[in-house]
């Protein structure tokens, strides 16, 4: 079980772990062992996660969630297959935890009177001053 807070915790059946072979440093070794570690997250199935925070999660992963709705996180900085395997639900605790925190809600306000006629006045003024840089002619 994965905790994420007080009130939020991640089920066993709703992670799966896959691991391979990684790409980078490790010489030999990595030609041998499968360090990379692939997890996936059943984010559209879990229980656990209230509706507007699956939404926010699904913005905040972007192209690693699937059409299933599964969250796909991979991890092969380290040599080791444990390390990759913490920094994989590191990286998962922490997408979930962005997404808890709702958005604050934008108030749509209008611009007074006085704004908009102050505005259009230095508008004004700064047209004029760029057209008196222009040629000067002989009339």
């Amino acid at each position: 079980m994965i905790r994420i807070n007080d009130n939020i915790s991640i089920e066993d059946w709703e992670v799966s772990e896959n691991f391979q072979r990684s790409s980078g440093p490790g010489g030999q070794h990595a030609n041998k062992v499968s360090t990379a570690v692939e997890l996936r997250f059943e984010a559209a199935r879990s229980p656990n996660l209230p509706e507007p925070v699956k939404n926010r999660l699904r913005k905040i992963a972007g192209r690693k969630w699937t059409k299933e709705g599964a969250l796909i996180i991979t991890a092969e900085k380290h040599r080791s297959q444990q390390m990759n395997r913490e920094l994989a639900q590191e990286k998962l605790i922490e997408m979930i935890r962005q997404a808890l925190i709702r958005p604050k809600f934008r108030v749509k306000t209008k611009p007074t009177r006085a704004s908009q006629r102050r505005r259009m006045d230095t508008k004004t003024r700064r047209g004029a001053v760029k057209s008196l840089r222009g040629r000067v002619r002989d009339d």
